[in-house]
C-alpha cells in the first residue's frame, strides 16, 4: 500500500523544464501541490553518475521522468541509477517516463556484425528494476515487444491534429499530409485520417547512411499546403530537401510536424535557411536557446498529455483513451481555439 495519496515524481537532468511542467499540470488536475521528489543527480570528477534521494519513498508509486536524448549515454545512465536507488529504497513500483527513447533507431540488424541496441537498452531498463515504461512516438513500434514489462506508447498525432485544425482553419481542404519516407506512411496516414486530408509520400533513396541521393514524390501536390510528418528530425538534411522537392512539384507551401526535435549538428542553420515555412516540434527533448530563437520553429507542449497518462497509470485507468482528440481537448484547456 502506498504511503502517500498521490503519485511521486523524480527527474534526472535530461529535461527538467518538462518534468516541472508535468508536476504543475498534475497539481492542477489533483487540486493539490505535486512536486518533484527532492534528490540530487550529480557527477563525480570522472563523470560517474551519483544519485541521492532525500525523501522517504518506501511503498511509493514512483515515476522517473528522463528522456534519453543527447548526451544519450549520460542520460540513460542517470535513468538506470535512479531506478536502482529507488528499488533499493523499497519503492512499491517504478515507472520510467521516457518522453524520447534514445537508441530506438537501432531496432534491427541492417547489415552483418551490427547490434540491436534498442533491445540491449530495453534489457538494461528491466534489469534496473523498472516495472513499466511510458514513452511517446517510438521510432519503431515493435520496440514495445523488446520489453517484458508493460510499455505505453503515446502518440503526438492527436495533438498535431488539434494544432493543424487551429493553424490552418479555413484552409483544411488544401492541406496534404506528406510522409518523408515509405517507413513513415503509417504515421502520416494516421494523422491524415484524423483531419480528413489526402496523403503523399516522398520516396527517398540513400547511397550511404545520412546521405540522400534521390527523391521522388508519390501523389499530386500541386497548389497544396504540404505538411511533412515524422517522429524525429536529426540533422534536418532530408527534411529540408523534401521541402524543396515538394515546392518544385508545385506545392503552395511546406510545413513540418515532428515529435522529437533532435536537431543536431547543422540542423538549426539548415531549417533557418530552408524552404520550410514552419517546423513544429514537441518538448520531449529540451530545446536549447538556438532552437527556441529560430523564427520558423515552434514548440508544442507535451506536459498535459504526460501528466494525464501518469495519473491514469497511477489510478489504473485507460491510457489509450488519450489517443482520441475529444479526450485531449479538455486536457489542453483551450490552447487550441475553435
Amino acid at each position: 500500500m502506498s504511503i502517500s495519496s498521490e503519485p511521486k515524481l523524480i527527474s534526472g537532468n535530461a529535461n527538467l523544464p518538462l518534468a516541472n511542467a508535468i508536476t504543475r499540470r498534475m497539481s492542477m488536475h489533483r487540486g493539490t501541490r505535486i512536486g518533484l521528489v527532492d534528490a540530487r543527480v550529480e557527477r563525480f570528477n570522472d563523470q560517474e553518475v551519483f544519485v541521492e534521494v532525500f525523501e522517504n519513498v518506501r511503498g511509493e508509486d514512483m515515476f522517473i521522468i528522463q528522456s534519453t536524448s543527447n548526451p544519450a549515454n549520460d542520460n540513460l545512465m542517470e535513468l538506470l541509477i535512479m531506478a536502482d536507488a529507488l528499488r533499493r529504497s523499497s519503492a512499491k513500483r517504478i515507472t520510467a517516463v521516457i518522453p524520447y527513447f534514445g537508441y530506438a533507431r537501432q531496432d534491427r540488424r541492417t547489415k552483418a556484425r551490427t547490434p540491436i541496441s534498442a533491445k540491449l537498452v530495453a534489457n538494461m531498463i528491466v534489469e534496473a528494476g523498472i516495472e513499466r515504461v511510458l514513452t511517446m512516438d517510438l521510432h519503431a513500434a515493435q520496440i514495445q515487444g523488446f520489453f517484458d514489462i508493460p510499455v505505453d506508447n503515446l502518440y503526438a498525432s492527436p495533438v498535431f491534429a488539434l494544432d493543424i485544425q487551429t493553424q490552418f482553419k479555413g484552409h483544411l481542404d488544401d492541406v496534404m499530409i506528406v510522409s518523408p519516407d515509405v517507413g513513415g506512411v503509417a504515421r502520416a496516414r494516421e494523422l491524415a485520417k484524423r483531419i480528413s486530408a489526402p496523403l503523399s509520400i516522398v520516396d527517398k533513396r540513400r547511397e550511404r547512411a545520412g546521405e540522400v541521393s534521390e527523391m521522388t514524390i508519390i501523389g499530386e501536390v500541386t497548389d497544396k499546403i504540404c505538411i511533412i510528418v515524422d517522429d524525429m528530425c536529426d540533422t534536418a538534411g532530408t527534411m529540408c530537401k523534401a521541402a524543396e522537392i515538394l515546392l518544385e512539384n508545385g506545392a503552395r507551401e511546406v510545413h513540418a510536424y515532428v515529435t522529437h526535435g533532435v536537431l543536431s549538428g547543422p540542423a538549426v542553420e539548415r531549417i533557418t535557411n530552408s524552404k520550410l515555412k514552419s517546423m513544429v516540434i514537441t518538448d520531449t527533448i529540451a530545446a536549447p536557446d538556438p532552437v527556441k530563437n529560430t523564427p520558423n520553429i515552434r514548440i508544442l507542449p507535451t506536459a498535459p498529455v504526460f501528466a494525464q497518462a501518469i495519473l491514469n497509470i497511477w489510478n489504473g485507468t485507460s491510457v489509450s483513451s488519450l489517443f482520441e482528440i475529444p479526450t485531449l481537448e479538455p486536457i489542453y484547456e483551450g490552447q487550441f481555439g475553435n
